[in-house]
């Protein structure tokens, strides 16, 4: 049997085709979201930062264009053919994680923030502990 060839790179980035639309919507638009966002905070970076100085033209111009690159690089991201089958099977993956309660995460939470600031004050009187300890005039190991 013969294997289908594959699209180039190139004429997938410039196609408008939509990749099993239906299927792993959630975590493709978030994906997409994703790479929207950082283009996003890159074009405004660039726009008050390197380009801070330059004429209008040239200072929103050339981050709407960054922007929109962006935007078009994340809309054909998810729909090229590997990376949204990935996506889909990400998706359907969480879909088979059995999430914790609310109350159980909550109280989880507290179990772990106890137990971090319980072993932190422990260590801390080891230290203040062994810092006397090797300060004492018989020892004098620091050099207070």
């Amino acid at each position: 049997m013969a294997k289908a060839k594959e699209a180039s790179l190139a004429s997938e980035l410039f196609s408008a085709s939509l990749y099993k639309r239906n299927q792993g919507r959630l975590t493709r638009q978030l994906t997409a979201a994703s790479v929207i966002l950082v283009f996003g905070f890159g074009a405004l970076t660039l726009g008050k930062g390197a380009l801070g100085d330059s004429e209008a033209a040239v200072k929103y111009g050339v981050p709407t264009m960054v922007a929109a690159v962006g935007v078009w690089l994340a809309f054909r991201a998810v729909n090229l053919s590997k990376f949204a089958d990935f996506l889909i099977s990400v998706e359907a993956e969480m879909d088979k994680v059995s999430w914790s309660s609310w109350d159980e995460l909550r109280r989880s939470t507290i179990v772990v923030i106890v137990t971090m600031f319980s072993l932190g004050a422990l260590l801390f009187l080891y230290d203040v502990f062994w810092q006397f300890f090797f300060s004492l005039p018989f020892i004098n190991f620091l050099q207070v």
